[in-house]
This record gives structure tokens, sequence and C-alpha cells, in this order.
């Protein structure tokens, strides 16, 4: 299994974890060369960054995926869809998706809805130092949190009638409300089951900043 990681340009964070193919998404690029990460490929349309910086990713060796600044994709999802396209199996973590501008962000946290990553979205995950965004397909789950995090919320992508068992607010037929997002819940310590009917979940796992 391929593990790649990929920094777009929102707030940096640094790619943390073991990887074997580091992809830079447009003003990620430089980022991952200025922060001495490899830079095996370059992704976007390259309109954040300046002449210099241009040519310096052009002659760093990488791999360099250049776009039209004028596209249906945005940077972050033509560079999953490469990655994709080359390693179907890729497990990919995604850096740099928060902070600057929220339909950026928006669009990089409903990344499934784009029909070419949908058969994907269990490969993706959106990572900092806070916050861990995953995605769960429609059907059931069994849901750890990840190590240090203390809450979890959750999305449906079609307002399905969404259940969770066995955290600490519980979500049943005999309690049911209907919400866009479920959020701040926490674990009891047990495995969570997550019952979705249609569509997919968004899963944010987060934890405090101190």
């Amino acid at each position: 299994m391929v593990r790649v990681a990929l920094l777009a340009g929102g707030d940096y964070s640094p790619p943390i974890g073991d990887f074997d193919l580091y992809v830079g998404i447009d003003r990620g690029a430089i980022r991952l060369l200025e922060k001495g990460f490899p830079l095996d490929w370059a992704v976007g349309d390259f309109d954040s960054i300046s002449d210099d910086e241009r040519n310096r990713v052009a002659s760093s060796g990488a791999k360099v995926y250049s776009s039209s600044s004028e596209k249906n994709d945005t940077d972050t999802e033509l560079a999953l869809k490469h990655v994709f396209a080359e390693m179907p199996t890729a497990q990919t973590t995604v850096f740099g998706v928060f902070g600057g501008r929220v339909d950026h962000l928006l669009s990089n946290i409903f990344l499934p809805s784009d029909p070419e990553l949908a058969p994907f979205m269990e490969q993706i995950h959106l990572v900092d130092e806070t916050n861990h965004v995953s995605y769960l397909p429609k059907g059931q789950h069994i849901l750890r949190l990840q190590a240090g995090m203390s809450y979890f919320s959750l999305m449906t992508s079609d307002n399905a009638d969404l259940t969770i068992q066995g955290a600490k607010y519980d979500l049943t037929s005999a309690n049911f409300f209907k919400k866009k997002i479920y959020s701040s819940n926490e674990t009891l310590g047990q495995p969570i089951t997550i019952t979705a009917p249609s569509g997919y979940v968004v899963l944010v796992e987060t934890k405090d900043r101190r």
C-alpha cells in the first residue's frame, strides 16, 4: 500500500508520518521545499506563487502537473485525481487544507461529492494538529477515534437518517432529530456504531488547541 502526503496552500500543517510520495498542491509545493520535505509531484495552476517560485518548482526534479487556472476542479481535487489514476489503492493524507478561503475549505470537506473521487473516499484523510476528517460510505461502520482526539462530529451528504450507537450522545429512532451536522459528540471508551442508509458521512475528529 502506497502512502501519499499532499500539502495544500491553506494554513501550514507539517506532514506528520511516514510517506512514500510527497505531493505539493500549488503553494504547497514551495512549502514542502522550504520546510525540507521531499517534493515528488507538484500539481496545480500555480497562480498563488511567483515566477521565481515556479522556476524553483520546475528545477526541483519533481514531476509537475500544471493546469489552467480556468478549470472545473480545484487544485486539491486535481491532485487527488492524479494520485488515484496512477495508484488506485493509495492511502492519501492531505495537509494544509484548513484555514484560508472558506470556499476552498468547504470544497475540501466535501471532496467525495465529486463523482470521480467518490469511489476513493475511504482513502482520503484531511489532517492538521487538531483535526482529522475522513469519510464513511453508506452502510454500518464501527468507529474508533484517532489517538488523542477528544470529540467527533458527523455530517451526512444527503440528509439521510443517521444513527449513532455507543457514544455519549446516541441518535436512534427513539430520539431522532434532523441536523446538518451532529457535533461535539464523545466516546465512552467503547466502539461506536454509525449507520447511514444512503450517501456518505463526513467524520470530523477534533481536540482543543493548546
